[in-house]
């Protein structure tokens, strides 16, 4: 099988893609960020059957020269490394142009230099901010309304020039919003499960009128896959949405019903993004990647959440309950 390389593949998506891609049979390079206590994040919570047919690199897309030595030889590189919480980004912003904008760069330097078969770029639904009009298609106007977002659309057009300039077999994979076990508290979902698993009787979120559409981790990992395998795909710029949305505030009723349906809500101001930077509905079309690939979304909602909950419950250890997790 074709050799991959997955960049943050120690991360919650890029662990569950990682994992993925050694049951379908690839031969699988993870990059993970260097850091001196030898962690891997979630690669580290991989059954040894599976990480027994990994092999870990450790480094960061900031560095060109670990990006070429971890690129070397690969046929395909699904890069998802990335800083991503948007509360940080008002901040760090410079982080997040070294990491999201660098790295990439990096990535699509040495991916041109090998004349790498396949390069999937991680996109997010934040390119669109609000909603101009629904369901949100790949034509909807860019609207950079936090650092994170303006530097994850500045990856995405140096991505699409790399394709128009050096015809660099790109693909761009936008995900909505995505759930499930090992996400961390950074997201509003296990934010709301794990205050819940602690015995809260009041749960703190910022806005709650804003929509999300959300994916299970497991149909996006597939949907990165399902891209990655169909030709039609390249120079492509692709959602991976459900297209169904549901507000912050009857997400959290309905999670509270299932775990402690005495808890109740209560606005943190901490919590609460600027006014303008709210991105106030997301809803995404998924017209085109069912027209360019096979996918199709496999976990209802209810499934999702009913795995997520039981994940989180036996890993309470990783969430910091007392605290706002930026």
């Amino acid at each position: 099988m074709k050799k991959v390389l997955v960049t943050g593949a120690d991360g919650f998506i890029g662990s569950h893609l990682t994992e993925e891609l050694v049951k379908k049979g690839y031969n699988v390079k993870a990059f993970a960020l260097y850091n001196s206590f030898n962690t891997w994040g979630w690669l580290d919570t991989l059954s040894k059957d599976i990480m027994d047919n990994i092999e870990v690199f450790t480094g960061d897309v900031r560095d060109p020269n670990g990006v070429r030595t971890a690129m070397k030889g690969m046929d395909e590189v699904f890069h998802l490394a990335a800083l991503i919480a948007i509360p940080f980004s008002y901040h760090s912003p410079d982080s997040y142009v070294d990491t999201n904008i660098k790295g990439t760069l990096n990535v699509l330097q040495a991916a041109r230099d090998f004349d790498t078969q396949r390069v999937l770029v991680t996109s997010t639904s934040e390119v669109y901010g609000t909603a101009q009009y629904v369901p949100i298609d790949e034509k909807h106007p860019y609207q950079g309304q936090s650092p994170y977002s303006a530097t994850k659309i500045g990856a995405d057009r140096l991505a699409e020039s790399f394709y128009r300039s050096f015809n660099l077999p790109v693909s761009i994979v936008r995900p909505f919003n995505t759930y499930g076990p090992r996400q961390s508290a950074r997201a509003v979902i296990p934010t709301i499960i794990s205050q819940l698993l602690a015995g809260k009787e009041e749960i703190k979120l910022g806005s709650l009128t804003p929509t999300r559409d959300f994916n299970y981790v497991k149909d996006t990992a597939a949907g990165f896959i399902a891209i990655s395998e169909s030709d039609q795909t390249i120079g492509q710029e692709i959602n991976i949405a459900t297209q169904q949305e549901i507000s912050i505030g009857d997400l959290a009723k309905e999670i509270i019903s299932q775990i402690k349906p005495e808890a109740r809500i209560v606005c943190d101001e901490q919590r609460l993004r600027p006014e303008k930077s709210e991105v106030n509905r997301l809803l995404g079309s998924n017209k085109k990647i069912k027209e360019l690939t096979d996918w199709e979304q496999r976990y209802t909602f209810e499934e999702g959440i009913a795995e997520t909950i039981a994940w989180i419950r036996g890993h309470m250890e990783a969430y910091k309950t007392d605290i706002y997790n930026v």
